[in-house]
């Protein structure tokens, strides 16, 4: 089942297991039953701490438990965790076999100490590169606290339950029953959530930090270059960021990251994350920046005010807030966002099999999409606002090769319709004939570029028409002691390798200018009254 290099990887992780963990299957005659059957025997025949037995106690079929021997611990999986999702499968052996968990110690208390009964029920698709932080999330949450279950749904296995639940996006999140959550949510989130009191007492501690030499906004690429060569130097240096790793989490695959011939958004996202915390970086995760005060006085503290109430000061900030999915802004797009209007065609695709789909936009990205998604829906239809495709030449001449694709050129999409619980179609103008058209669709994939998460910036730092924030060469922004970097910024070309190194730019310019100037006038003061 598991190919050679992949059995050996996972059997070397197998060793360090130190608890005794039983695999126990729900079958029935169906040929999935059967590859999941021959998976489960293999990864027993790993280690001698582990077991495999049939017991088909559970309706869901083919599915398994991952059970800590003489407990009730136990991870379930309905389907065949491969893909993006082996890893998570990997996880949930050893830490139900006893390894212990990276996370924060604080964090991991928080899950042991919530008060309540949850059972989870998360969908995914394998292709899905968003939903193993959701499945790893709530897979340690039950390991940690027993009063939390967790089964992991492969949706293309169990379309019915798809179609029931009206899922048209993934990972979508059930907790006991009801709608919980939808998308991309790490452990931090989910447990904040649960937690009531989490954030507050979170913008308490926030509230309470001593002022920052560097302060750097966003945790993609630019905002974690921005950190490490920051904290190289000595300095005190925090990070404050929505999400770490940012935009890179939806990429799908990293191919000219220099040195790195192939990798994944997450895995990428993730080695950031780690690299910074090698420096001791203050992270500050889940928080999102709602307003920026400048000095009052030359060489004075920078203010960050966050959404949750609290606030940041900073002898320097580094502003890295990136970029997020441009919207069509027409009437139905919002309403029926997750429910057939959808920005991840790598994530949600395989919930549209056999449908007939429409794609927004005519780019590497928008091609690239109609093509994959060709390949698993009934009929795609690409719509482009100009009268060419931008995409590269050889992606053109691939999609146009494709028996069930058509291309709509010089079209405006108008509206997105539906039933009030999906998408039914959308309606469109043929730009050359001002004619107005339907488009009968089950699904609307949205990629049409990127919008600079600058919004919060208008009247403080000066930006341009479209948004950006204007850097000169050093990455200095129009508010001193203000620097910015990546794509939120009017760097030519948005790409992780010079996001990277605005960021790296953007430290060692704060960094020259820490060195040139005095201390703030606020901590002269303090000082003085000490």
């Amino acid at each position: 089942m598991l190919e050679a290099s992949l059995a050996g990887q996972l059997k070397s992780l197998l060793e360090k297991l130190t608890l005794p963990i039983e695999l126990v299957s729900s079958l029935d005659d169906g040929p999935k039953s059967v590859e999941l059957a021959e998976l489960l025997t293999q990864i027993a025949a790993m280690s001698e701490k582990i077991t495999y037995e049939r017991r088909d106690d559970d309706t869901r079929r083919p599915s398994f438990a991952v059970r800590r021997s003489g407990t009730d611990i136990e991870v379930r999986f309905a389907g065949i965790p491969l893909g993006h999702e082996f890893t998570s499968l990997a996880l949930a052996l050893l830490q139900v076999g006893g390894h212990p968990s990276k996370e924060a110690p604080e964090l991991l208390e928080q899950v042991r100490d919530l008060d309540g009964d949850f059972h989870f029920e998360t969908y995914f698709s394998l292709s899905c590169q968003n939903c193993p932080d959701v499945v790893q999330a709530l897979n340690l949450m039950c390991v940690l606290n027993p009063r939390i279950s967790h089964v992991a749904i492969d949706g293309a296995l169990f379309q019915d339950e798809v179609d029931g639940r009206q899922i048209m996006a993934v990972p979508t999140v059930f907790l006991n029953g009801e709608l919980f959550g939808s998308g991309r949510m790490s452990l931090e989130e989910i447990a904040g959530k649960l937690d009531v009191g989490a954030a507050d007492r979170a913008a308490t501690a926030i509230a309470q930090k001593d002022p920052f030499d560097v302060l750097v906004v966003g945790g993609g690429p630019s905002g974690a270059a921005a950190a490490v060569y920051a904290a190289r130097k000595g300095i005190r240096t925090g990070i404050a960021a929505q999400r770490f790793g940012g935009q890179v989490l939806d990429t799908m695959a990293i191919e000219n990251f220099i040195s790195v011939p192939y990798t994944e958004g997450p895995q990428f996202g993730s080695a950031l994350e780690n690299h910074v915390r090698q420096y001791g970086v203050d992270i500050m995760n889940t928080q999102r920046a709602a307003k920026l005060v400048p000095a009052a006085t030359e060489n004075g503290l920078v203010e960050i005010e966050l959404e949750s109430g609290a606030s940041l000061l900073a002898r320097t900030v580094i502003l890295s807030t990136g970029a997020r999915w441009r919207s069509m802004n027409v009437p139905g797009e919002d309403t029926y966002r997750n429910k057939g209007v959808t920005y991840c065609p790598h994530c949600d695709g395989p919930l549209f099999k056999g449908k007939r789909v429409a794609v927004i936009g005519g780019g590497n990205s928008g091609v690239e999409a109609a093509i994959d998604l060709a390949g698993i829906v009934e009929h795609v239809t690409l719509v482009e606002f100009d009268s060419e495709l931008r995409a590269d030449e050889v992606l053109q001449r691939k999609l146009r090769s494709l028996p069930n694709a058509d291309i709509l050129l010089s079209t405006l999409t108008t509206e997105v319709l539906g039933d009030g619980n999906k998408v039914t179609g959308l309606t469109y103008q043929d730009r050359t004939t001002d004619a107005s058209h339907t488009l009968d669709i089950e699904g609307v994939f949205v990629q049409i570029g990127l919008l600079p998460n600058t919004e919060w910036l208008a009247g403080t730092v000066e930006l341009s028409d479209r948004g950006e924030i204007a850097i000169d060469d050093r990455g200095q922004t129009s508010v001193p002691g203000v620097f910015a970097a990546g794509d939120c910024t009017t760097v030519p070309y948005k790409q992780i390798v010079i996001a990277a190194g605005a960021g790296a730019t953007a430290a060692l310019s704060a960094f020259d200018r820490l060195i040139r100037t005095g201390a703030p006038a606020e901590d002269a003061a303090a000082a003085t009254v000490g």
